[in-house]
């Protein structure tokens, strides 16, 4: 499998929230930064704990909405929902000996534009 479709992979295996399971997609030495608290979590262990503790209303849902992949680097675009709260984040996956080795997420958070801008930009449709 090349690091595209092991991302791919990963992205349907959290579909399943099964995390311990998508956590044996990830390498030895797995680190992941979360940017906007500035946390990281290293191994296995500790992300599938952490995403299996995570609060949630229902299910979580993995939407892939953009996938780009340049080597051993897969950058995607994912719509994750839990039926009531809905985000979106973007992961820069870095893949080493076959398994996702460190992954640097972005969840921004959602604001309502400035009426400055009114004039030259128009509202999409799904917010």
């Amino acid at each position: 499998m090349n690091a595209k479709q092991i991302v791919e992979q990963f992205w349907q295996t959290m579909e399943t929230n099964d995390f311990h399971a998508a956590a044996q997609l990830l390498h030895d030495d797995f680190l992941l930064e979360w940017q906007q608290s500035g946390e990281r979590i290293r191994g296995r262990d500790n992300f599938a704990k952490i995403n299996t503790a995570y609060p949630a209303e229902g299910k979580w849902h993995f939407t892939v909405n953009a996938i780009i992949a340049e080597g051993d680097v897969v950058v995607t675009d994912v719509t994750v929902t839990d039926g009531k709260r809905q985000d979106r984040a973007i992961t820069f996956s870095t893949l080493r000996d076959g398994r996702i080795w460190r992954q640097v997420e972005f969840w921004p958070e959602p604001f309502d534009a400035p009426a400055w801008r009114a004039e030259w930009v128009e509202k999409q449709p799904d917010r």
